[in-house]
């Protein structure tokens, strides 16, 4: 059974609890825009080894004032999964565990229509809907260990990432997809999906400043059991404006911004997904990291600027 415990202190409702294996959130007022000043948390509980599913339905929230925060746990800074805002319906979240919190906040200005999503609990032994593509199409609709999901794009869009997404069990005792879910870009848009053993990614016009209003987002892929170290040798950010969104690490995404060199990361799994974006007005030189799979034993990632390289060699 799933138990949905609703907090809230703007006109989201009053406290309750949801006998039910599924159900519907919507931010307070919805289609017709939430309240200014919102503050809403909703935690949804499912049974023990039982994880949570959401998929949106409906998206609008002012972009980068209003933001619904999506924490895989009680709402730590260490459990944050996402941060959504914007007009774009996210993708569906799949939660690690048998806890999800929603945070909704709102501004004193613009608000936009609000959200909805439905939740659903999920047994051990399937993965859930990876999702659909905006500008794609999706192929299978059985998502239990052993099926397989298939993406393609529509014309004028090219696809990034697997075209072929696979449940696979894991050694938690749960199901997992082998992959990213993939994305669909226009043949002009920036970022792009990265293999081998080897590369470096840098912002767009690098080392000349990056464009405003930029949307670019790295797919680095492993091969299945690898990992991915990415090393930044060079970052400049406008601070809190401009975004670094790095996932595919323990726990939930890392955000970066301004002028600190972030420390080196590795991947928990075969994959690493940057995704950077600047708003309208300051713009400046961007970043530049290198990354690397398979990371080769004797390597000591908190030094942060050798990787080592298949044939032994050394780049600094």
């Amino acid at each position: 059974m799933l138990q949905q415990l609703v907090l809230c202190d703007c006109g989201c409702g009053f406290n309750y609890t949801l006998q039910s294996p599924n159900g519907t959130i919507e931010s307070p007022g919805y289609p017709y825009g939430y309240p200014n000043y919102a503050n809403c948390t909703w935690v949804i509980v499912a049974a023990e080894h039982n994880r949570i599913q959401l998929v949106f339905q409906g998206f609008a929230l002012e972009e980068d004032f209003d933001i619904l925060s999506v924490y895989d746990g009680p709402p730590s800074p260490g459990n944050l999964r996402t941060r959504l805002s914007g007009f774009q319906l996210p993708s569906p979240i799949v939660s690690t565990g048998s806890r999800l919190t929603l945070w909704l906040l709102s501004d004193y200005a613009v608000s936009g229509q609000g959200f909805k999503a439905v939740y659903e609990a999920l047994p051990s032994y399937t993965c859930g809907n990876p999702g659909q593509l905006l500008n794609g199409h999706q192929q299978g609709s059985t998502f239990n260990i052993g099926d397989k999901i298939r993406y393609s794009c529509s014309p004028g869009y090219v696809l990034e990432g697997h075209t072929t997404l696979s449940c696979l069990a894991t050694s938690a005792g749960t199901a997992a997809w082998d992959f990213p879910l993939p994305y669909c870009r226009a043949d002009d848009g920036c970022g792009g999906t990265l293999r081998g053993q080897s590369g470096v990614i840098t912002t767009p016009n690098y080392p000349a400043e990056y464009n405003n209003n930029a949307d670019c987002t790295w797919t680095v892929l492993a091969e299945p059991g690898d990992t991915i170290a990415l090393v930044f040798s060079d970052f400049q950010l406008e601070n809190d404006y401009d975004l670094l969104e790095v996932s595919g690490t323990d726990g939930s995404s890392q955000w970066f911004t301004g002028p600190n060199l972030p420390s080196p990361i590795i991947s928990s799994k075969n994959w690493l997904r940057l995704h950077f974006t600047s708003d309208g007005n300051h713009k400046l030189r961007g970043f530049s990291a290198q990354y690397q799979g398979e990371m080769k034993r004797g390597f000591d990632i908190s030094k942060g600027r050798s990787l080592l390289f298949t044939d032994g060699s050394a780049k600094k």
